[in-house]
């Protein structure tokens, strides 16, 4: 089960929202490279990162930051957020992360989805946010109409590589992920899921553990870690245990 623990940046400081409402932040004290530090010292493999100014602009903005974590510290990295043309992608993975998240994008453009899934193999990840079993768009202001598991069977030949589902209900929350919803979108995906969105505690990571063999590769933990509520030290040990 692989662990990410997850930077959201945004004006270059490390932020969380609160169902991704930009007016619930809180800002944190540590960079977003002080934190991926952190994060390589107590023996993290993977990293969840979300470019928050991305997702307003369209541009890779906080780019040279990405780039800066993956040469420190080599990490792999997920990196979403407003990545919506191959231009972007491309910077992204010529900087080093393993694989660039397309959500709105691929979900308004499927034909998008499909050529990048083909000019970049095995580096593209697909990122369903859902709210009440429907797609939402554009961080999140705009429901698509389309059913998760509807849009999903039609992508899902495409050739994504990993899918992270997030219950936007949750997100930010604190109350658990939705465990069930992740559960029939992982029997119905065709590549590994990840869970998003709502991690309380460590008992939602071993949770997520015992789902493993249900086609879930992993969890991503944000402001769990952040609060105080998950110490990164009994973390870590549930990438051994």
């Amino acid at each position: 089960m692989k662990i990410f623990p997850a930077i959201d940046i945004k004006d270059k400081k490390c932020v969380r929202l609160v169902k991704g409402d930009f007016d619930k932040k809180t800002e944190y004290e540590m960079s977003p490279v002080e934190q991926a530090g952190k994060y390589k010292d107590h023996g993290f493999k993977n990293l969840h990162i979300v470019d928050l100014d991305g997702a307003l602009t369209g541009e890779t903005i906080n780019l040279n930051i990405i780039q800066e974590i993956v040469t420190k510290f080599d990490l792999k990295i997920e990196i979403g957020g407003g990545i919506r043309n191959y231009e972007n992608i491309k910077k992204y993975i010529e900087a080093g992360v393993e694989k660039v998240i397309l959500g709105s994008a691929a979900i308004k453009d499927k034909s998008f989805l499909k050529e990048a899934c083909e000019k970049f193999p095995n580096k593209i990840a697909l990122g369903l946010d859902a709210k009440d079993g429907y797609l939402s768009v554009s961080g999140w202001k705009e429901n698509s109409n389309q059913l998760t598991l509807d849009y999903l069977k039609e992508v899902n030949d495409y050739g994504a590589s990993r899918l992270i589902y997030t219950d936007i209900n949750r997100d930010g929350m604190k109350q658990s992920p939705n465990f069930e919803e992740t559960v029939k979108v992982a029997s119905t995906s065709k590549c590994p899921v990840v869970i998003s969105g709502g991690v309380s505690s460590i008992v939602d990571v071993k949770k997520a553990k015992e789902l493993s063999n249900k086609n879930i590769e992993g969890i991503i933990v944000g402001k769990a870690i952040y609060d105080g509520d998950i110490k990164l030290e009994e973390l870590v040990k549930e990438l051994d245990a």
